[in-house]
């Protein structure tokens, strides 16, 4: 079995910390949520080299040092913004032609 990779600090990971432990979490809280920890992913550099399942401290972008566990030494982001709305498509150019009317003068808006 070969060692796991030591990740150089200063490198771009995510890191888990358990917030609420389930038998800790309030009676307001749906039953089913209530048996779940309650858990915090946060992104940041790492502070000290580190290995995947290890106790590893980021700083943030925000700049706060947190403290978790090392679970993702290669975050990505995988969400996106929907399907393109055509309408918005044409906004800019529409705007820019219509500014360029306005600065030449003639009111009416510009050439496309």
């Amino acid at each position: 079995m070969s060692e796991v990779e030591l990740i150089s600090a200063g490198t771009w990971v995510e890191v888990t910390q358990v917030v609420l432990p389930a038998g800790h979490r309030p009676e307001t809280v749906p039953a089913d949520t209530r048996q779940t920890d309650l858990i915090l992913r946060v992104r940041g550099f790492l502070t000290e080299p580190a290995r995947p399942g290890d106790q590893a401290t980021v700083r943030t972008l925000a700049d706060r040092l947190l403290t978790g566990l090392l679970t993702d030494p290669t975050p990505r982001f995988s969400h996106d913004f929907g399907q393109p709305v055509p309408e918005l498509l044409e906004v800019g150019s529409e705007i820019r032609r219509e500014l360029r009317g306005l600065l030449a003068g003639d009111g009416k808006g510009g050439q496309p």
